[in-house]
């Protein structure tokens, strides 16, 4: 089933207010995130302002993994260069866009909601990057990052997002929060109350300030006093709170290649479509921990294309979200796509995945529309199609993170609960991963109630119960 394209108008979910619009791009490139950010769900579709290649419709911002709002106790992360540290207010509804919001001639043309503009011989101007190299000079393989055209702005990359950076702790005084979980534990009994409402909104840079003082204060360690008093899914989702996202991507990874058999939809939830400063701090962090090269654990455990699209994964060569959308080469991604696929018989597998393990989540989206438009197609059928298994299943995630996020992990959490009996431990993980970032949460709430017609909370409390239940409510409301 194909992937369907986002929609406009989508009423909000609890009241989240819609997001603010982007920076103004700098002169002859796209905007410095490499894409137009995605309104929020209950935003009205813009009328009038055209839309270029790369803009979905009707969707909040792409931020990178577990991007929270900002929290006090920590220093904010400073803004990427060339951008405002103050967000721009929303236009209202149906008012024309401020002066010098689109991006400059020579870039994508106007678009207009819904529809794709016309696919026409040299409508495009000619771009520097895309020139044939002197006779005899080295060929760049197809699929790796286009050069950059000379005199362009550098690329700034992409930061590591919160939790997985070790300097991004939050110095505040936890004392309180410590006491309160020990004061639940202690004793005969648990409040398990207590523990999911000191636990279920703290965000990850507080989380080794809380573990910290804790064993401080009581000379204890907060993850085995857990272990001891509680049990079942209940204990499962409060220890990959207290691991935090980096250390719980760390541990479901060992998860997934331990043992006989590899779990490859876990790989796909830790590895697929992150930044590349994530997947160093990943690597990293799996090697201290368990002595192991993540990347041979992988050749270990998986074996032929399957292995080589995950090793493409953790070489961290993606293109960054700050890098421009270029016209041409998305028409080059675009042609060389269908060459691989439906105009020949037989997949070139590696191709395919070359080109989606490099681009970045602006680029993939530029390429997924032109391909719809220019084949009356969508990718993520033709992936469908022309791929099975495991590899399938990765490639159509690296789309929908394209595409939209929001909607990606609320197709996820519907996966966990279809069809008879409920994956427990996979729904814990996704739900875990979504509550990082709050906004993010409440996208993925808006989504699924588009998507499938009903709450997503009351979806989880129909298929959970007792302090399993109410934690993973918890960190969604």
């Amino acid at each position: 089933m194909s992937y369907p394209p986002p929609q406009g108008g989508y009423p909000p979910y609890g009241g989240h207010s819609p997001q603010p619009g982007y920076q103004q791009p700098p002169p002859g490139q796209y905007p410095p995130q490499g894409y137009p950010p995605q309104q929020g769900y209950g935003v009205p579709p813009a009328q009038g302002p055209p839309q270029g290649y790369g803009q979905p419709q009707g969707y909040p911002p792409q931020g990178q993994y577990g991007q929270p709002s900002q929290q006090h106790g920590y220093p904010p992360q400073p803004p990427p260069q060339g951008h405002s540290p103050y967000p721009q207010q929303q236009q209202p509804y149906g008012a024309p866009p401020p002066q010098g919001q689109y991006p400059p001639q020579g870039q994508y043309p106007p678009q207009h909601q819904g529809q794709y503009p016309p696919h026409q011989q040299g409508q495009y101007p000619p771009q520097q990057h895309q020139q044939q190299p002197p006779y005899g000079a080295p060929q760049t393989p197809y699929g790796a990052p286009p050069p950059q055209p000379y005199g362009a702005p550098p690329v700034m990359p992409t930061p590591p997002s919160p939790g997985y950076d070790p300097n991004q702790v939050a110095h505040v005084d936890m004392s309180g929060a410590a006491d309160t979980l020990r004061k639940a534990m202690k004793g005969f009994g648990t409040d398990e109350s207590a523990l999911i409402r000191v636990l279920a909104h703290m965000p990850p840079q507080e989380i080794p300030t809380l573990k910290q003082t804790y064993s401080q204060r009581h000379h204890r360690s907060l993850e085995s006093d857990i272990e001891a008093e509680c049990s079942g899914y209940f204990k499962f989702a409060l220890l990959a709170i207290l691991r935090g996202p980096l250390q719980q991507d760390v541990w479901c990874l060992n998860d997934a290649l331990k043992g006989a058999g590899t779990k490859e939809s876990l790989l796909d939830d830790v590895l697929v479509g992150r930044s590349n400063a994530d997947i160093r701090a990943i690597k990293t962090a799996y090697q201290q921990k368990y002595r192991r090269s993540l990347e041979n654990d992988v050749k270990a455990d998986l074996s032929a294309k399957t292995q080589r699209m995950y090793l493409m994964i953790l070489a961290a060569t993606r293109q960054e979200e700050s890098a421009p959308v270029y016209p041409q080469a998305v028409d080059a991604d675009v042609s060389e796509l269908h060459r691989a696929t439906e105009a020949k018989t037989g997949t070139e597998q590696l191709t395919v995945c070359s080109i989606l393990t490099s681009r970045s989540d602006g680029q993939i989206r530029a390429i997924a529309q032109a391909y719809e438009h220019k084949y009356r197609r969508a990718l993520e059928s033709v992936i469908r199609s022309e791929f099975a298994g495991h590899m399938e299943d990765a490639l159509v995630r690296m789309v929908r993170t394209g595409a939209d996020k929001a909607m990606r992990d609320a197709i996820a959490l519907e996966d966990c609960m279809k069809g008879p009996g409920t994956k427990d431990e996979r729904l814990v993980q996704r739900v875990v991963t979504v509550h990082w970032d709050r906004r993010h949460a409440q996208q993925v709430k808006g989504a699924y109630g588009h998507r499938y017609g009903k709450d997503l909370i009351g979806r989880i409390r129909g298929e959970t119960s007792g302090d399993y239940e109410r934690v993973l409510v918890a960190m969604l409301e």
